[in-house]
């Protein structure tokens, strides 16, 4: 039923209420630690790339290698932290969730009256878990929220040392030979160089436009997460 064009509404009692409160205060706590776990692995991040960094800039003929080395802990890094956010989105999610159809009607509304259905979600998504993210759209998130600016770094970083040291660069050919490592040719380690950003990059911009959709979703209040 319908009143003055407004969706009925159905009442929690005492008992309902307190239950609901509870389980709020259950998800927030689990996205407390989840939140934290994700502060490490940006940590390690910083703190692999910071020693990479002393290594190769410790004198001007050594090595450009720790750059590229660090490159494979990062990707390490950035995949484990989006499995972790992919996690910590599911608790987030619910919180806002129960913010947004319990909390906050009940303080505009100043009743303790819920909007319709928006119990039947919540409910679905505990009877069957499952992540609200894929793996790509976490992964573009931590590296929009973090990894940018680490990748940034360790770009420039690579790029600054093949240019200085151990002397100021003074020919393409010569940027080819001082990037390549062992029998592999400047060339390819270059081009990998290339594809490593290029698909950070489209990760990035993919997890912006998948945000995008889901923010005009929710807009329309038919989103979770």
């Amino acid at each position: 039923m319908s009143k003055g064009g407004l969706t009925e509404r159905k009442a929690f009692d005492a008992a309902e209420i307190g239950a609901v409160a509870h389980l709020y205060r259950g998800e927030v706590y689990r996205s407390t630690i989840w939140r934290t776990r994700l502060d490490t692995t940006t940590n390690w991040a910083v703190v692999t790339l910071g020693i990479a960094l002393s290594i190769s800039f410790s004198s001007p003929v050594a090595s450009p290698l720790p750059l590229v080395l660090v490159g494979i802990l990062i990707v390490f890094f950035l995949m484990l932290e989006a499995r972790r956010y992919r996690y910590f989105n599911v608790w987030r999610a619910r919180c806002r969730w129960m913010e947004t159809h319990f909390y906050a009607p009940m303080l505009h509304d100043g009743d303790l009256h819920m909007e319709e259905g928006w119990q039947r979600t919540l409910a679905e998504d505990y009877w069957q878990p499952r992540y609200h993210v894929s793996i790509w759209v976490a992964i573009g998130r931590r590296i929009r929220r973090n990894y940018l600016w680490i990748l940034l770094i360790q770009t420039t970083a690579y790029c600054g040392k093949l240019l200085v040291h151990p002397e100021p660069l003074e020919s393409f050919s010569q940027l080819l030979e001082r990037a390549a490592i062992g029998p592999v040719s400047g060339t390819v380690i270059l081009g990998l160089g290339g594809a490593y950003c290029l698909t950070w990059a489209v990760a990035a911009y993919w997890s912006w436009r998948d945000d995008t959709r889901r923010a005009a979703l929710r807009r329309n209040q038919a989103s979770m997460g």
